[in-house]
């Protein structure tokens, strides 16, 4: 049975940090937050007017599942502890069902810790205009949507909604953080995407590129939080038709930014409305990529 739609929250007694462009955050305590992943859609930076049915249960799924299977590397901000603790109302249990989480409270940082193992995106306009990615010298002659040498970690600084994420030298990110902690986030990333990455495999799925948040605790504990390897924050191609030189489907947007292309849009807010289809083969992208994931 699928999930009820969820565009929005408005939960009774709790405050509302922040809404993203699909999750929302209530302050539970001064320890706590929970955190809601709804069914909307950003694509181009701006967030639709059409939700994406199961789409805020699905990502919250991958996540939870990536945060167990990548326990031993790093730990999470996952709390354990069930939505209905703090949630009273029926009505709101039964919206926040699959979808929701209760986190601690962490110090999040600055940085999107980007890894990349394809040459796709703006690491292939880079690539093109430089030879190089995000400061990084690659060989000559690589093709569209290759697979790099090794993965490569390219930090971002963390944009505000509606806009770009700027791609960071390390020695940049070293500067706002620290060597040391910069240093531990590199490490920490690239271990994660090479141990995600096997696993995808295996089950039909490249994952090209991803991006990873990190927090600290209150002992500097490097913490994963936010999401994990879901098909928002990567992107992740069908292993069966992936040919090097052309850019490959994908399980997430395809669909609605092949649409968007076809429209007279500036690509800037309020997004266009989308086509039943398009929202429908949309929804069922990202169910594939749930359940190929997670399968034994």
């Amino acid at each position: 049975m699928p999930a009820p739609i969820v565009y929005r929250t408005h939960l009774k007694g709790l405050e509302r940090l922040h809404e993203g462009k699909v999750r929302d955050i209530y302050a539970v305590d001064a320890a706590t937050l929970l955190i809601v992943t709804t069914d909307r859609l950003s694509a181009f930076d701006v967030v639709l007017p059409d939700p994406i049915p199961d789409k805020g249960c699905v990502l919250n799924a991958i996540s939870n599942f990536w945060f167990a299977k990548l326990a031993h590397l790093v730990p999470n901000h996952l709390t354990g502890r069930s939505v209905d603790s703090v949630v009273e109302d029926p009505q709101e249990r039964a919206q926040l069902e699959g979808r929701a989480v209760l986190v601690r409270r962490l110090k999040a940082l600055p940085i999107e810790a980007v890894v990349r193992g394809y040459l796709i995106g703006s690491g292939w306009k880079d690539y093109q205009k430089t030879g190089a990615l995000c400061g990084i010298e690659l060989p000559r002659g690589l093709p569209l949507a290759g697979q790099l040498p090794q993965p490569l970690f390219t930090p971002a600084t963390k944009a505000e909604r509606g806009a770009h994420d700027e791609n960071i030298s390390f020695e940049a990110m070293a500067a706002e953080v620290g060597a040391g902690l910069a240093a531990r986030v590199r490490d920490t990333a690239l271990a994660l995407y090479r141990y995600a990455a096997a696993h995808a495999r295996e089950r039909g799925i490249i994952i090209a590129d991803t991006k990873f948040e990190f927090g600290l605790d209150a002992a500097g504990t490097l913490t994963l939080i936010d999401e994990v390897i879901t098909p928002d924050s990567s992107r992740f191609w069908p292993a069966d038709t992936y040919r090097p030189g052309m850019s490959p489907p994908s399980f997430d947007k395809q669909f609605v930014r092949d649409y968007l292309e076809t429209l007279d849009w500036d690509k800037r807010a309020p997004g266009p409305k989308l086509p039943p289809d398009v929202i429908a083969r949309t929804s069922a992208k990202y169910r594939e990529a749930l359940t190929r994931l997670t399968r034994p």
